[in-house]
Formats: structure tokens, sequence, C-alpha cells
């Protein structure tokens, strides 16, 4: 179609966010955070009483870790929730990003109130030492607390897994790459508390064995450092997609396919998407319309175009506009949808 360039058309009645996000996937999510919020509740207050019994610093280090889990596990709830709020004049693109915004003030909790916490207590405990015992309730504890973990890793895995499948990517990398920061924090967060609590084992079962507290105090400091580096990762994440992460290109090249797939449009030259919350797209297209329209049907030509669009479910608002004839048009390697 060849018409003037610059006539863009914006689309009414489209659904919200919410009501786009009735899959498995946006289902998933809140019920992943709370069984992790569960988890570590129950697991930080097995471990705060068995520190204090016991003395150990790698079971201090690790109920500082269960502490700072526990109230991330609140930031991501709000993220969730005011993430999903329907869009209104004053927020156009709807709250997607809150959830970066929260779960970056957990990152932040998790690298103060745990890495910095368990490194400190561990420093502190190889320049003044203090006895150690009763390390059967601290082995029970933190088989206790392995399985507790465990459970709430295993549905993180299973979330990701479901996602990696739908996009055709590994789980780490479906992971690594999500635009859900909830997912990603929980499934980072259950790693390591389960590495963690292996190095809490053997730095008790070194100090049992030799009578030493350095690898108990050891195990303290390895421990903060393992979450410190976590931190570092997740406040990384969340800040590329604050500031504009771009799509994969098998993302980029699934959206375009659709779009030039789409029976009024013959070829796409210009795309833009931007997330603008966990799976949410802002999209805006150059296209060339199949046939030779009167001017007049241009605009309802492209406002049903963007409406179709919208229906898919990580499109949050389709902006269209129409190709000048010089313009080629976009090409993609083959890709999945």
């Amino acid at each position: 179609m060849k018409q003037d360039s610059g006539t863009t058309a914006r689309s009414t009645g489209r659904p919200t966010a919410e009501e786009k996000d009735g899959g498995a996937s946006g289902g998933e999510r809140p019920v992943t955070v709370i069984i992790a919020f569960i988890a570590n509740l129950l697991v930080a207050v097995a471990k705060t009483v068995a520190a204090m019994i016991t003395g150990s610093a790698s079971m201090t280090a690790e109920s500082a870790h269960s502490w700072a889990d526990t109230g991330n596990q609140v930031f991501l709830l709000v993220a969730e929730r005011k993430s999903r709020r329907r869009r209104d004049a004053a927020h156009p693109l709807g709250y997607g990003r809150e959830a970066y915004v929260w779960s970056m003030f957990a990152a932040f909790g998790l690298f103060t109130a745990g890495a910095v916490v368990s490194i400190t207590h561990g420093i502190q405990q190889l320049l003044e030492p203090e006895p150690a015992g009763d390390y059967g309730i601290a082995y029970a504890v933190l088989a206790v607390a392995f399985v507790l973990e465990g459970i709430s890793f295993a549905q993180a895995f299973r979330q990701a897994r479901t996602a990696g499948r739908s996009t055709g990517t590994s789980t780490l990398r479906s992971v690594s790459t999500t635009s859900n920061p909830t997912l990603r924090a929980v499934f980072a967060e259950d790693s390591a508390a389960l590495i963690g609590l292996v190095i809490a084992f053997a730095g008790i079962l070194l100090h049992q064995l030799t009578g030493y507290p350095v690898p108990d105090a050891v195990g303290s400091i390895l421990v903060g450092v393992l979450l410190g580096v976590i931190a570092v990762i997740l406040i990384d994440r969340n800040r590329r997609f604050l500031v504009g992460q771009a799509v994969s290109p098998e993302l980029r090249a699934s959206v375009a396919g659709r779009l030039g797939a789409h029976r009024s449009i013959e070829r796409v030259t210009y795309l833009h998407l931007e997330y603008v919350g966990p799976d949410r797209l802002y999209l805006v297209a150059a296209v060339d319309l199949v046939g030779d329209r009167a001017e007049h049907e241009v605009a309802v030509a492209l406002r049903a175009v963007e409406r179709d669009i919208e229906d898919h479910e990580r499109i949050e608002e389709a902006v269209l506009t129409l190709s000048t004839p010089d313009e080629p048009a976009l090409t993609f390697a083959a890709h999945g949808p």
C-alpha cells in the first residue's frame, strides 16, 4: 500500500494486562513467591534458634540469609501486586516496571541484610572465636531447611522450565533472560540457599571434627560472598530492564513474523519493541498495507490491525504507521514462535 507516512493510529478497547495475564505463567508467579516466602520464614525461625543454641558462625550467617530472603519475598509480592495494576491516564503503558523497582529493593536487601551481615560475622568469629556445641541440632535444622528450600526451588524450577519450553530455550537461559524479575529472584535466591546450606554444613562439620572455629567462620564468609554475588547479578538485571533492555533476536523475529503474516500487512519496514513490564511489550512498527486503499480507509485499517496485534498476550500496546515506498522490508532468520 503506498500512502504518505506519518499516519498513525492508536487502538481503543484493548484488553488490560490483567485480562491478558490468564495463562499458566501469570498464574504461577504469585504461587512461586508465596511458597518461597513460607519456606524462608519457617527456615529463618529454625536457623535463628539453632544459631542461638549452637553458637555456630555458619548457622548465624544462614539465619541472616533466610531472614533476608523472607523480607525479599515481601518486596517481590509487592512487585507482583503493583506491576499488575490496570493502566490509567497517568501510566498509559501500565505499571509493569514497578516489578523491576521492587525487585531492585529486594536485591539490595539481600546484599545488605544477607551478604554484609554474614561476612561481618564471619570476620568477627575469625578475630574473636566463640565456642560452639550441640552440633546435632545444627545438622537437623540444616536438613529440614534443605527440604523446605528444595520444595521452593522445585516450584521456581518448574515455572522456569515451562517458560523456557514456550520460547524454545533452556531453563537456565530462560531464567537469565526472562523479563519476569520475581521468577529470576526466587530461582536465584533458592539456588543460593541450597548452596549456602551445603557450605554451612561443611563449615560446622569441620569445626566439630577439628575443634577449630576457623572453618565455621570461613563458611560464614563464603555464604556472604555467595549472597553478594547473587545480589549484584539481580541488581544488574533489574537495572537493564529499567533503562531499556533489548528483546532477544528470537523474540524480535517472532513478533516481526506475526506482523508480516497478518492478512492486511504486505511488509514490515520498521519494528521497535520495548519491555514495559514482565512479559509485556510496547510495539511500534512501520508497515505497508495490502492493496491500494482510499486514504479515508487507512486509519480504520491500521486500527483494526493494532487491535489484532494487541490480542497477543505479550503486547501491551501497538502503534502502527505507514511505510514509505523506498523503505526496505525487514528480514530475519527463521525462528520458532
